[in-house]
């Protein structure tokens, strides 16, 4: 009985269409370019997430059906949104990502250069009169 449920979802799974050589290779470079959105530090051709496998089935489909990287990257951006991308299109909704790194290092670098420089300043010495000091010295000792 197992093995007849086992063929059954086996015939229910829609087989993957071979790739020839060159189309094998464009899968594994666009796979390499797309970010697996539960992982996040991994592209999907890292990632062992569930997601990660039906991206990478997804992307094997559509160049199976013969799309182009930009159709794949367009669906891939409209169901996922940017982030789905590791190099994502620079536009008005994706500044951040592209340059938010750098405005928090500025942001450090002119913070530690503030705290560096105030660090350094020394308070000035005052002219201190000995006379004077030596006076009141004295008067301390003498009680």
């Amino acid at each position: 009985m197992s093995l007849a449920v086992s063929v059954s979802f086996a015939a229910a799974i829609d087989p993957l269409p071979p790739l020839s050589g060159a189309q094998q290779e464009h899968y594994q470079q666009l796979i390499s370019q797309l970010r697996c959105l539960v992982c996040q530090n991994q592209t999907i051709a890292d990632s062992t997430a569930p997601l990660a496998l039906d991206l990478r089935e997804q992307v094997h489909r559509q160049i199976a059906e013969g799309r182009s990287d930009a159709q794949i990257r367009q669906y891939m951006t409209d169901r996922y949104g940017d982030f789905v991308l590791y190099k994502p299109q620079l536009k008005p909704r994706t500044i951040l990502l592209w340059f938010g790194p750098f405005v928090l290092l500025a942001l450090a670098l002119i913070t530690a250069v503030i705290f560096t420089r105030r660090s350094r300043r020394r308070p000035v010495p005052v002219a201190v009169d000995q006379q004077a000091l030596q006076r009141l010295l004295s008067e301390e000792d003498g009680r």
